[in-house]
Formats: C-alpha cells, sequence, structure tokens
C-alpha cells in the first residue's frame, strides 16, 4: 500500500559499537547519498577525538566516556518551542508551540550537523567533535540557533491564544 508510514523507531537498531539508538539516528542523519560506512567512520572518529579530549581533561566534573558528551550535547541542543506561522483575519501571526520530543531532537540533530558542515577547512569528524563538545558545554553555533529560537519564541508570548 503506498503512503503507509514505516515505524522507523522500532526498525532502527542501536550503533554497533556503543549500543544506543539515539546515536545510531544520528549517524543516519550524517550520512549522505545511502554512504553509510562513511558516516559511521565519521561519527565514530568524532567519539574517538572526544574521548582522547576527555582523557586529557582535569576538571572532575567533566564526563569520562564520550557518550555522555554526546548524551548532554544533544539535550542542550534541543528546543522547548518554536514559532509557527499562523494565518489569522489576512494577517500572519508568528506563534510559539511546545515542540515534540521527535522533533527535538530532529532539530538538535539538524542544527548540530548543519553547524559543522557550515564551517571548513577541517575534517569533519574533528568540526563534528568541537561542536559535541561546544553544545555540551551549551555553547557552539547549535546552541546559538536554540537561543534564537527560543528569544523568537518569547518576543511572540503575546499571539501564544493563536496556537491551534
Amino acid at each position: 500500500m503506498a503512503g503507509r508510514w514505516t515505524s522507523s523507531n522500532t526498525q532502527l537498531r542501536p550503533d554497533s559499537r556503543y549500543g544506543n539508538r539515539v546515536l545510531a539516528r544520528f549517524i543516519n542523519c550524517v550520512m549522505r547519498d545511502g554512504k553509510k560506512a562513511v558516516a559511521e567512520r565519521c561519527v565514530y572518529d568524532a567519539m574517538d577525538e572526544i574521548q582522547k579530549r576527555l582523557e586529557k581533561e582535569t576538571d572532575p566534573n567533566a564526563p569520562k566516556d564520550a557518550i555522555v558528551v554526546f548524551e548532554r550535547a544533544i539535550s542542550n541542543a534541543k528546543p522547548r518551542v518554536e514559532v509557527r506561522s499562523k494565518r489569522v483575519g489576512g494577517a500572519n501571526y508568528q506563534v510559539p508551540i511546545p515542540v515534540n520530543d521527535r522533533r527535538q531532537q530532529s532539530l538538535a540533530f539538524r542544527w548540530i550537523i548543519d553547524s559543522c558542515r557550515a564551517e571548513g577547512g577541517k575534517p569533519m569528524a574533528i568540526r563534528l567533535a568541537d561542536e559535541l563538545i561546544a553544545a555540551a558545554k551549551g555553547e557552539g553555533k547549535a546552541m546559538t540557533i536554540r537561543d534564537q529560537t527560543h528569544r523568537m519564541a518569547d518576543a511572540n508570548k503575546a499571539f501564544a491564544h493563536f496556537a491551534y
């Protein structure tokens, strides 16, 4: 039957190294042109780079494992609200809407990957490691985009009663 949706959450297998479904989905988002082996190598190289940097870290509060840094970066980059355009009486309003969990994760992935791809000069694995570490600390381009999204929603709070 055409047009049926697949239960992609249940079909998604955890990644081979860490056994994490979120990381497996992230690898799929990094993948281009169906080249999953290239995407896996890029993400795993980034995780190895993060692990190397964590071993040099002297802060006792710093996480000890790269997967913890990854999970913290994704949770920090997730937006709680976003604005959607709503047409009311001939005028368009930017209405703040809460974001569901699946879309929060998708936006966090997209912002982190896009900020890595926009940068140049270094290998993708190094750029990805830099961005994940920065997002875990609450810094970086992905966090800037999230903060702008929250600011936009806060500025348009007056139109919240138009929410569908």
